[in-house]
Order: structure tokens, then sequence, then C-alpha cells
């Protein structure tokens, strides 16, 4: 057991545990931020995207100890600040069953960090890695043109 300082969503929080544990269970089980999702745990499908220090990372298979000392930003710290993402995914009615949701959104707005007016082939190549079991992709697509157009970094 250690205790380990997280900086998650800009704030400060102290959690005692294996520094192995992977991210995504210190989120959601310590730190009660369940926007973050469980799915595959292999770091395949994507829906447990965060950022850490601004790069959209699979918590899944990163370990809490890994996340010392850096920036975690999750679904939750997105959705308090005005992202231009969030009213576009509304504006092009992107979930349906909604589980994948907070991975790509959360790829989505490391995209634009990198890359504000992104090409539809930059858009497929980043977001390639979050699976959509619903085939929202195009939606998905035509949001991340409307974020962009509206000053896609939130910044």
């Amino acid at each position: 057991m250690a205790s380990m300082k997280l900086r998650v969503n800009g704030s400060i929080h102290t959690v005692e545990g294996d520094p192995s544990t992977p991210l995504l269970w210190v989120l959601r089980d310590t730190l009660g931020l369940t926007g973050t999702k469980y799915s595959c745990g292999r770091g395949l499908c994507g829906s447990c995207t965060v950022h850490l220090d601004g790069e959209a990372t699979r918590s899944c298979i990163t370990s809490v100890g890994e996340a010392v000392g850096r920036d975690i930003l999750t679904i939750e710290g997105l959705a308090a600040t005005t992202h231009p993402l969030l009213s576009s995914w509304i504006a092009e009615e992107v979930p349906l069953c909604g589980y994948c949701q907070p991975g790509q959104i959360m790829s989505a707005a490391a995209l634009l960090a990198e890359h504000p007016h992104p090409s539809d082939a930059e858009i497929d190549a980043a977001m390639s890695g979050v699976l959509c079991r619903c085939g929202t992709y195009g939606r998905i697509r035509r949001a991340i043109h409307r974020a962009a157009a509206r000053g896609g970094t939130g910044r």
C-alpha cells in the first residue's frame, strides 16, 4: 500500500493503494468518477479514455502509479467546461446507447487540442481506437467538425 497524490480535474486527491492498480478503478471506485467506463479491460475499445497531461490515455491499462504527478482529466472535468464538443455532440445527436461516449468525447477533445481544424482523415485516424457498437461514426465526425468550427480546443 502506498499513499499517492493525484491531480484529477484540477483537484488534488490523496489515495491509498497499490501503485499498479489500473487508474480506471481508482477513478471509479475510490474517487466516484463513474463517467469513465469499463468495457474491455485491455485498452482496445477506448471507453475508458481520459487525458494524462492532455494526451488521450486508456485508463484500464494505465496504472495509478503512472498517473502520479500528472494532470488527469476525466469526462466529468471536461463536462464542467464550455468545451464546444459538448454542445456539438448534442446538436448532432451522436449518442445512441451512450456507453462509448465518454471515450469518444475525450479522444475527440485530445484531437482538437492537437489539430484545431482536423480533416476527415485525421478524425478517422484519431477516433479509430474507440469502438462504437451503435455505429454513430458519421455523427461523431460531424460533431467534431462542428466543434472545430466553433473554436474546437475549448481553451
